[in-house]
């Protein structure tokens, strides 16, 4: 994944401009935007969510600000900001509601206070969501009309996006695609959430970390061993590095990992018919830019092509993202300017 595009300058912007939020447990992520998606100004500062959501307010409103002064721009000519948070909430209410990472934050009505603090009307939207917005906005899903967006990482999150639409849901919880079953048995893996046999179960970092684990106590022979015996903790970058160098069990996990993702994709296939399927996040073993990634999309791919309808096999894009770390903040801003140009007396998109 390659990042935003080289930022420009305010001057070489069209107008109206937005702002991105992307909060984390650790960081938060934003960003000045055009209106063709290109960003003008970035910023990262720390979510501090032991402090409470109140003080993180406050300092997510003096960074939006000085993002806007720094770029030699107005807050007042900014129509609207995109706030992208993690974890369980109600949007339309535009409350968090026990988001997992932030836990002195249950139950804070945040787009309230953030548009307060900022003086401007904000958009609010599940992080995941707000990614998969900007990479159908100005990443791989350009061109598409429907997008199905999966980031690999510590879980397995999900957005679909159809046309300008971010599907949400009635209860602020489509699109979770980590949570489509793979196993219905009681014997199933158990996802972090709770329930068993979820995607996420089988194709998160935690999967294949337990999985390599699992092979290891069974007696695979491995050079993992020799990695873990000097100190290293096991981890799917180190299993990737191995997997490089052809280590059978630990090439076999992500080839496994990149079945049981396809068998996924094929379920949110059948059920959207998206133009692309679009895989990001931190897990993608080296993504475009390497031969195991290489070599991990062509096993999604192959799965897809065994188990989903022909015409679907054959049409359906299944492609890495593009935006990388930055496609947060901008999905929201464009979730922002989506809201923008559909209100009455918005400009049009």
């Amino acid at each position: 994944m390659n990042g935003a595009p080289p930022s420009i300058t305010l001057s070489q912007a069209q107008s109206p401009c937005f702002v991105g939020l992307d909060v984390g447990g650790t960081n938060i992520k934003l960003g000045l935007v055009d209106n063709l998606g290109r960003t003008i100004a970035r910023q990262t500062i720390a979510t501090q969510q032991q402090d409470g959501p109140q003080a993180a307010v406050e300092r997510m409103a003096a960074a939006v600000r000085q993002i806007v002064q720094q770029a030699g721009g107005s807050l007042d000519k900014i129509p609207g900001v995109g706030l992208a948070t993690p974890g369980t909430m109600d949007i339309p209410a535009g409350k968090l509601l026990q988001p997992h990472n932030l836990p002195a934050w249950w139950g804070f009505p945040i787009r309230e206070k953030l548009s307060a603090a900022c003086g401007r009307p904000v958009v609010f939207a599940n992080d995941a969501n707000a990614a998969a917005f900007g990479e159908s906005w100005v990443g791989s899903g350009q061109g598409f009309l429907s997008i199905v967006f999966l980031t690999l990482g510590t879980g397995v999150g999900g957005g679909i996006i159809i046309g300008d639409l971010s599907v949400d849901g009635q209860h602020s919880h489509g699109g979770e695609c980590g949570h489509v079953i793979l196993d219905y048995h009681d014997t199933a893996r158990l996802c972090p959430c709770g329930q068993r046999g979820h995607l996420e179960a089988y194709a998160s970092a935690q999967a294949v970390v337990q999985r390599t684990q699992e092979g290891l106590e069974a007696g695979r022979p491995s050079s993992l061993r020799h990695r873990l015996a000097s100190g290293e903790g096991l981890t799917p970058l180190i299993v990737a590095e191995e997997a490089e160098r052809n280590d059978e069990l630990a090439l076999e996990i992500v080839l496994e990992t990149a079945r049981y993702l396809g068998i996924g994709v094929v379920t949110l296939m059948h059920t959207v018919d998206p133009g692309a399927v679009i895989l990001g996040g931190a897990m993608t073993f080296g993504g475009p830019s390497s031969p195991l990634g290489q070599r991990f999309l062509e096993r999604v791919r192959q799965e897809v092509r065994r188990r989903a309808f022909p015409v679907l096999a054959e049409r359906t894009s299944v492609v890495f993202a593009a935006l990388g770390s930055d496609a947060g903040y901008i999905g929201a801003a464009g979730i922002a300017r989506a809201a923008h140009h559909a209100a009455p007396g918005g400009s049009a998109a």
